[in-house]
């Protein structure tokens, strides 16, 4: 099953930039720019768990928190206040509210990532896979171990993280540039030239043998982890 997110932010480059992040999580997105569009589709459906901006056109956002813990429908629906107000009484505020948290902006992403998965962990348990598993390679996330074929493989952290992200998304490219936002993070400068250096150290620890390498490089385009070796066993 896959999670579905609902983002309500009007600024557009910023919903645009948590929609790309939460799709290479694996998450259904859905981004709406209006409080009052928003609290339309809640009545029409709910999702797994809503990013909510503070300050949005139409119906705050606080304001929105308020009538959504007043109906059945959504009283338990997860949510994340995103806002620039970093006070504590506003913060107190926002979670008397009714917001499962609160983060101020500006924020780094990976770590808004880490907090959606908590949450959702905590509230759907039954979305959210500690394990990946395609073909005969499987990673888990809770002990960050990675076999292959029942052997142990030696990954550095970075390593792990960079095989997490592309078995998320299997079949799909991602640009170096891709790569580097989505592993490493927008806040941390690394010369694109790194991610082949850990794709290369990667595919030595993962291809030791004669075995079919699940790393597919697209000319001119990146990296994808192969979708034909899913079905693999």
């Amino acid at each position: 099953m896959t999670p579905r997110v609902m983002i309500v932010e009007d600024e557009e480059a910023l919903g645009l930039l948590l929609r790309y992040n939460l799709e290479a999580e694996g998450y259904t997105v859905e981004v709406v720019p209006r409080g009052d569009d928003a609290e339309t589709r809640l009545k029409e459906t709910a999702p797994d768990l809503l990013l909510l901006d503070w300050m949005l056109p139409g119906i705050s956002g606080i304001e929105l928190c308020r009538r959504l813990r007043a109906r059945d429908t959504t009283r338990t629906l997860p949510i994340i206040m995103l806002t620039a107000r970093g006070e504590e009484q506003e913060r107190i505020r926002g979670l008397a509210t009714g917001a499962d948290d609160y983060v101020v902006k500006p924020f780094s992403v990976p770590e808004l990532m880490a907090r959606v998965r908590a949450i959702l962990r905590r509230s759907r348990p039954e979305v959210i896979a500690s394990l990946l598993r395609a073909g005969d390679i499987e990673l888990d996330r809770e002990t960050h171990r990675v076999r292959r074929s029942g052997r142990e493989l030696r990954l550095g952290p970075t390593e792990f993280r960079l095989l997490e992200f592309l078995m998320k998304s299997p079949g799909r490219v991602f640009s170096r540039e891709q790569l580097l936002d989505g592993v490493w993070g927008r806040d941390v400068y690394v010369d694109e030239r790194t991610v082949d250096v850990h794709i290369g150290r990667l595919r030595k620890a993962v291809n030791r043998g004669r075995v079919k390498d699940p790393i597919r490089t697209v000319r001119g385009s990146g990296y994808a982890f192969d979708d034909q070796f899913v079905g693999m066993n």
